[in-house]
């Protein structure tokens, strides 16, 4: 027997306002897939980039605002009626934006039946790959579990062993900055725009294409031979705000310079999240590296991972670059598991915010 579930989703979390009704086709009692019926967002970035970071009062008050105009154009010709569960994220992220969204919820179902679902953003981050290409619960099941699977962002780096689908070992995590949050803050200190990710990217493309060089800069590889699965990403960071204060007006201005101190920070990141990740994909006999958040759109690491991934005969799930943001489709994803799993309640009052929830 066939069946649609459709699920609306609301993610608050930090900068990006998004609403999304996604439809999780079943055959029986398994998952065949889920569908993207729409998928609205405001970004807050130029707001925020003057403070080279999000500031979460600002944030809290743009999300109040942008809600209901985002939660109007994703339910725009649907009937919310239809709705079969709703969905929203509770943590990690910044706790005055999580309780944007939960209060949102709370508005809007104060007498309804409907069952609510807490989404757990780290998690949802992964199973957003399940939005880049049909793919059901069995397959992947079969084809990719155990993975090691990488969540990185501006705000997570975290590695943990997916058994299966609801069930991870934390294997290792950020011990200060988070991969996307030493990008943001090397970008700010070379003068570019924010988000840093995308800035240092460009400027990394464009060094990797000269011919010879003039300008050659080594950074470290932090924690890169340690024997754990932890990160660091502050001396990176340290190391480039030291090595640029010490150039003269003319070089830390150059366009040669720029490109070159991109190229290298976005290789020491690259180099560390890919070593780590095939690490434990090898020690926990994976049988691929699954990966999400916003970082993990980058080309290099995408490229990278690619690289290794083919090299071992590991299985590589990556998604659409649409789904690595922050997005209220890959939070109705993890709803829908985390349904399956019991984890609704029948009355959104019962919703809490943990922005240091982890996986």
């Amino acid at each position: 027997m066939n069946k649609k579930i459709h699920i609306l989703a609301i993610e608050t979390s930090c900068d990006d306002t998004s609403v999304s009704i996604v439809l999780a086709k079943e055959k029986g009692n398994l998952l065949k897939g889920f569908k993207v019926v729409s998928n609205k967002m405001s970004s807050q970035v130029e707001l925020h980039a003057g403070y080279g970071g999000v500031y979460p009062a600002l944030a809290k008050r743009e999300h109040k605002k942008n809600l209901p105009q985002v939660f109007k154009a994703a339910t725009r010709g649907f009937d919310v009626n239809k709705i079969d569960l709703f969905a929203i994220t509770v943590g990690p992220g910044l706790d005055p934006c999580l309780w944007t969204g939960i209060n949102f919820i709370q508005e809007v179902l104060p007498n309804s039946k409907k069952l609510s679902v807490p989404v757990n953003h780290v998690e949802a981050h992964i199973l957003a790959n399940f939005l880049s290409k049909e793919i059901g619960e069995e397959e992947f099941s079969k084809k990719y579990l155990p993975a090691a699977a990488l969540a990185v962002s501006g705000g997570h780096t975290i590695l943990f062993r997916m058994e299966k689908i609801g069930k991870y070992e934390l294997l290792g995590q950020t011990r200060d900055d988070a991969a996307g949050e030493c990008f943001d803050k090397t970008a700010r200190i070379l003068g570019l725009g924010y988000p840093g990710g995308p800035q240092i990217s460009e400027l990394a493309k464009r060094y990797a294409k000269r011919k010879k060089p003039a300008v050659k800069i080594s950074f470290p590889r932090p924690m890169l031979n340690q024997k754990n699965y932890d990160f660091s990403f502050s001396g990176l960071k340290t190391a480039a705000l030291y090595y640029h204060k010490k150039q003269k007006p003319e070089v830390a201005g150059s366009k040669e310079y720029l490109e070159a101190m991109s190229y290298e920070i976005e290789q020491a990141i690259t180099d560390v999240l890919v070593a780590k990740t095939l690490k434990a994909a090898l020690n926990v006999k994976a049988r691929s590296i699954i990966a999400g958040g916003g970082v993990s759109a980058n080309e290099l690491l995408r490229k990278r991972l690619g690289e290794e991934a083919k090299k071992f005969n590991l299985k590589l799930l990556l998604p659409k670059a649409v789904y690595c943001a922050d997005n209220a489709a890959m939070i109705g994803v993890a709803a829908y598991f985390g349904y399956q799993r019991g984890e609704a309640v029948s009355d959104p009052n019962d919703l809490r915010s943990n922005p240091n929830l982890l996986i």
